[in-house]
């Protein structure tokens, strides 16, 4: 998992080789010796076997122990290994998947070729309900597979429609059954948190439409706020399972609508619901504010987001995971880019002209303005102006607000000469404070697309993608 840093400094892996195996405070104490036999029969002697873990989407090498006669190799610490999910890893690439909890003194043993079937495990529950389970699974599973099969393509008004799915419901059925059983041997089992953790909830097929169709829509919404109702957050242990992580994953990019709002309601929603589980905040809101972090997100105005997580969770008082120095950095610039996000109002800038003269953004008559903002060594720049040059004769409607950056005067103007754009609003301010704290742009070039009334329909665009953004404003209008 990595750490959120001001401006792009070190991203900081939390786990790596060699990480520390202490066991966190809030989970139990292991019970006896910290020592694991992890025997595959069908692997040589000779090398070694390492013990593998899993932090969120990470994986790291915990332990390692060298394989001797019968494939055994004997894992032991003087300190507990830390909870979570664990692979078991030899030499020759073969592997086999199992829990760590608070009994770490037991044996696994199983056959190459047939890892779930011939898996013997003693001393630790966990394991044993684990593969108790995947035996399970394995053997439903072609029966799924072949009531799937024949029920595709079949229209429900199909006379053996019905029958068809009884089966599939029967299979479901069974399945559930079969999980519930299991987890209610033990709600506190490590096992139980992490296959409920798993599971998706119900989809509510008795919402409907008066018509007595699916109401699709309530559906999605019953579904998406019930998808984390079966994670513990108080069991810090199921962050290094991949569980989580997968949830994360789909509940975010899957699940939730591609738009800021949608996105920014979702975050609120989850981070909520472990504002107070420490371990649980700072991975939801990190893993979130790195994935729209403006450069790294094709989300329209991922800006949105990234302010939204910085301004509500990079805070002295959430934040615990930083320090005061980095927090004041990230509310710096999440403010800067506050100014210029999609559906604001724009601001209003006054820049020097050739002639040093000052020209206001706001006095521009067109009904829609491009803020265009390049440097004249910039290889897109030099790519997009022609573009945004040819855009802009084509449509009287249109005006370009050119602002030069991080330049100096005389290539600016030798810019302008050379691209024919000596028809824009040409503006350029060698100290950046005619617009510092604006318009944000972290890489050239950058337009946003301003409406009749100042505010911002589209940024980050591409000249091509200008006049598709003009006309749902003008639809709209």
């Amino acid at each position: 998992m990595q750490y959120l840093f001001y401006l792009g400094l070190p991203l900081v892996g939390l786990l790596a080789c060699g990480a520390s195996g202490q066991t966190p405070a809030d989970e139990p104490v292991v019970s006896g010796n910290t020592q694991l036999e992890m025997s595959m029969r069908g692997v040589p002697s000779g090398g070694k076997a390492y013990l593998i873990g899993v932090y969120t989407e990470s994986r790291f090498r915990l332990d390692s122990a060298e394989v001797i006669d019968g494939g055994k190799a004997v894992f032991s610490s003087n300190s507990p290994y830390p909870y979570g999910f664990y692979f078991a890893y030899f030499p020759d690439g073969s592997s086999f998947q199992f829990l760590m909890d608070g009994d770490q003194e037991f044996s696994m043993s199983t056959t190459k070729g047939d890892v779930v079937g011939a898996m013997q495990v003693v001393g630790n529950q966990s394991n044993e309900w684990l593969y108790e389970t995947l035996r399970f699974e394995a053997g439903i599973q072609p029966r799924f597979t072949e009531a799937n099969n024949a029920l595709s393509g079949v229209e429900p008004s199909d006379p053996n429609y019905a029958a068809l799915k009884a089966r599939q419901d029967e299979l479901v059925a069974e399945r559930d059954n079969f999980l519930q059983e299991m987890f209610s041997r033990d709600p506190n089992n490590f096992f139980v948190k992490f296959k409920q953790a798993g599971q998706n909830p119900r989809l509510r097929t008795e919402l409907t439409l008066p018509d007595g169709s699916p109401d699709n829509d309530m559906q999605v919404y019953y579904y998406r706020r019930e998808f984390w109702d079966n994670v513990d957050f108080s069991d810090t242990a199921l962050i290094r399972t991949p569980v989580v992580a997968n949830k994360l994953d789909r509940y975010m990019t899957r699940l939730t609508p591609k738009n800021a709002d949608s996105v920014i309601a979702s975050a609120d929603f989850l981070l909520q619901k472990v504002i107070d589980y420490p371990e649980y905040l700072k991975y939801f809101a990190n893993w979130i504010t790195l994935k729209y972090e403006p450069g790294e997100t094709t989300l329209m105005d991922g800006e949105a987001v990234y302010v939204h997580m910085i301004q509500n969770y990079f805070t002295y008082d959430l934040a615990f995971w930083s320090d005061s120095l980095n927090i004041q950095g990230l509310q710096q610039r999440a403010n800067e880019m506050s100014k210029s996000l999609l559906k604001q109002q724009a601001p209003d800038v006054s820049v020097p002209d050739q002639n040093g003269t000052p020209q206001r953004l706001y006095d521009e008559t067109a009904p829609y303005v491009a803020v265009f903002m390049y440097n004249p060594t910039c290889d897109h720049c030099i790519e997009q102006t022609p573009q945004v040059r040819e855009l802009a004769r084509r449509r009287p409607d249109l005006k370009i607000y050119g602002i030069a950056i991080d330049t100096d005067r005389e290539a600016w103007l030798s810019f302008v000469d050379r691209m024919g754009i000596s028809d824009w609003t040409n503006v350029f301010d060698p100290s950046n404070r005619s617009i510092y704290g604006t318009y944000y742009v972290d890489h050239t070039p950058e337009l946003y697309l301003l409406n009749p009334d100042r505010i911002i329909i589209g940024k980050n665009l591409k000249a091509n993608q200008v006049e598709e953004v003009i006309r749902r404003d003008q639809e709209n209008r």
